[in-house]
């Protein structure tokens, strides 16, 4: 049998923004290091403002630069470079239900991407993840908290799901919109050699050396219908997850991790089911 194998590793260090593709990836307890430590927020509500809203967000680029900076890389844009804000008064803005103290970049940056956007927005700065955001308690133990991602500190996928997917969608009446390539899903892991929904069953797994808990599946919103490359959007896969992928309310597809321990991960890792 395929020992399943770990394909690919992705981080986001912008909420929303394009994936940063890399060989190997250090696993805090909140995430991938430098994965949605930064995220937009409207300057008028100061709420995240996500792919969900503006779908060009996946044209730009933010590639780390060490100690937590990036530089960052738009279409008509100049480019820049932002340093993580030494100190100052926290913000506290809302992120879906939720909300988190962070702390603005600054005004360069909050220039930039305002005028890329058409739209006041801000930069803002995830300083401590070891205490901001708690998981969600429904699906965490005392204690563990989250990055600016979605939920959950790291989203693992498979090869196997997708062809199985997009299988479903060639079978459908909507064909022409696939087939779909997994940065639809932003993943941070992706992993070879499984059965197709095999993580449906999974509860605690180990890649590499790091063991994660697999508290729940990943429920999908409008993202995944927008074209990674060029911003546009469609009605797949969230079309066929409703036919063929709902739990309850949710349209599923992935499962969220949380770690058990910090450790490194490298493309090529064994993953092995543990529970």
């Amino acid at each position: 049998m395929t020992t399943p194998r770990l394909s690919a590793l992705n981080i986001y260090p912008v909420k929303s923004l394009r994936a940063v593709g890399t060989q190997e990836a250090v696993v805090e307890p909140w995430g991938l290091a430098e994965d949605r430590r930064w995220m937009l927020v409207d300057a008028g509500t100061d709420s995240a403002v996500t792919q969900r809203e503006q779908p060009r967000l996946t044209l730009l680029a933010a590639l780390p630069v060490g100690g937590g900076g990036l530089r960052l890389t738009a279409p008509g844009q100049p480019p820049l470079t932002v340093v993580p804000p030494a100190s100052g008064p926290l913000r506290t803005v809302r992120l879906f239900a939720g909300k988190v103290d962070v702390l603005p970049a600054g005004d360069e940056a909050d220039a930039w991407f305002s005028g890329y956007l058409g739209t006041p927005v801000r930069l803002v700065h995830l300083d401590d993840p070891g205490v901001r955001r708690p998981i969600d308690p429904r699906y965490a133990l005392p204690g563990e908290t989250v990055s600016l991602a979605d939920g959950y500190p790291l989203l693992v996928t498979t090869t196997a799901s997708l062809d199985a997917l997009n299988a479903l969608i060639a079978a459908g009446d909507r064909a022409q919109e696939g087939p779909l390539p997994m940065s639809r899903f932003r993943p941070n892991v992706v992993v070879d050699g499984t059965d197709p929904w095999a993580e449906d069953g999974w509860r605690r797994v180990r890649i590499g050396q790091v063991t994660f808990r697999v508290p729940k599946p990943c429920g999908r919103c409008v993202v995944t219908t927008t074209d990674q490359d060029s911003g546009a959007r469609g009605k797949e896969p969230l079309r066929t997850l409703a036919r063929h992928r709902r739990i309850g309310s949710a349209l599923v597809f992935g499962q969220n991790l949380v770690p058990e321990q910090s450790g490194t991960l490298r493309v090529g890792d064994p993953l092995t089911t543990l529970e």
